[in-house]
């Protein structure tokens, strides 16, 4: 039974290229009580490799937190397998605005603590005690109350290049961190205002706006399906788009064009940009803004130092390498002091 890749991801994208099949881009997320996680997601595995389903999975015993691309003619399929596991039947697909047919260029379905990384000890509150969802129309009207406060429940770069108007935007690198942020700038806000926030597909806001009417907060509303869903419902409702540039993606593509509104800068010149990269260094892989001109100019790397290891022969950045970790400097997310124009 095959449970592993067997292609590299330079293959598998050849593959993607040659067939030249449309493919979907999906996510979906669950809070449910999974007792044998090495079965479900050896489960998993198995029948979505055999769809051709590629992204990255999520599970744990509250639940799966999903991000995958899927042929569009295998969605079918993989909706009726999806509707044959108890808890996900007719569970909420959001597809993606902008289809790219390598969002995903492996499978990867892993087991974890958390299907979000919050640092919450669940046994002190309800989870399923969780806020009011609304949909698209009501949440336009909601967030036009003078007595509601937006919060956007996403981290630093994902709203520095896409937000919703007057929303507070929390100057976070993690989840855990804004929740605590959020809690205490909104203190006094308790009892007599409307709490209302949003995430890129709802599983942030699911978790928070539990945990936040276990703060002590009445009045607790959520964005259904989050942003995705959000822009998908106004355009079928003709509604009024009250978001502002791009929705930042887990995926290859990093963003979803919103609205024509440029919010953000180039990291490195300033000027009007709200294109993320990695740095072209492997030993970086920072993740910042640069514009097509500072990209050319600087070889697709965030500093002179990295430009410079870039230009170098592959044996000899493999050699700087070795033995070293960059997972802290990665997940900086544009905090990096190189980049003059950051957030």
């Amino acid at each position: 039974m095959q449970l592993y890749n067997t292609l590299s991801a330079k293959e598998r994208e050849a593959l993607i290229e040659k067939a030249g099949k449309e493919r979907l881009t999906i996510s979906f997320y669950k809070y449910a009580h999974i007792h044998n996680l090495s079965i479900f997601r050896n489960h998993l595995f198995v029948h979505w490799n055999e769809l051709d389903v590629l992204g990255r999975i999520y599970v744990a015993h509250e639940g799966i937190n999903a991000q995958l691309s899927v042929p569009a003619e295998n969605f079918s399929g993989f909706k009726e397998h999806l509707d044959s596991i108890g808890f996900l039947k007719d569970v909420r697909l959001n597809i993606a605005i902008e289809q790219y047919n390598k969002s995903f260029l492996k499978l990867k379905v892993k087991i974890r603590n958390k299907i979000v990384a919050d640092g919450l000890n669940d046994d002190t509150f309800d989870v399923t005690d969780k806020g009011i969802h609304v949909d698209a129309e009501k949440f336009n009207a909601l967030i036009e109350d003078p007595d509601t406060v937006l919060v956007d429940m996403r981290n630093h770069y994902e709203s520095e290049i896409g937000h919703f108007k007057n929303a507070i935007t929390p100057d976070v690198d993690t989840f855990r961190d804004s929740l605590d942020v959020i809690e205490n700038d909104l203190a006094d806000y308790k009892e007599d205002k409307k709490l209302v926030m949003y995430c890129t597909g709802g599983i942030r806001c699911e978790k928070a706006s539990a945990y936040y009417k276990h703060k002590g907060f009445k009045n607790v509303f959520q964005l259904e399906g989050g942003i995705i869903e959000y822009t998908r419902q106004v355009k079928a409702q003709n509604l009024e788009n009250k978001f502002l540039g791009k929705n930042f993606v887990f995926d290859h593509r990093r963003g979803e064009r919103i609205t024509q509104d440029v919010i953000a800068n180039c990291h490195q010149c300033g000027a009007p940009c709200d294109t993320h990269v990695n740095c072209a260094n492997e030993a970086c892989h920072l993740l910042f803004i640069q514009c097509e001109s500072c990209a050319k100019k600087m070889d697709d790397c965030c500093s002179q130092n990295c430009k410079q290891i870039h230009a170098l022969p592959f044996e000899e950045q493999k050699k700087l390498r070795k033995g070293k970790t960059v997972s802290n400097k990665i997940f900086k997310k544009g905090r990096s002091e190189v980049l003059k124009f950051k957030k």
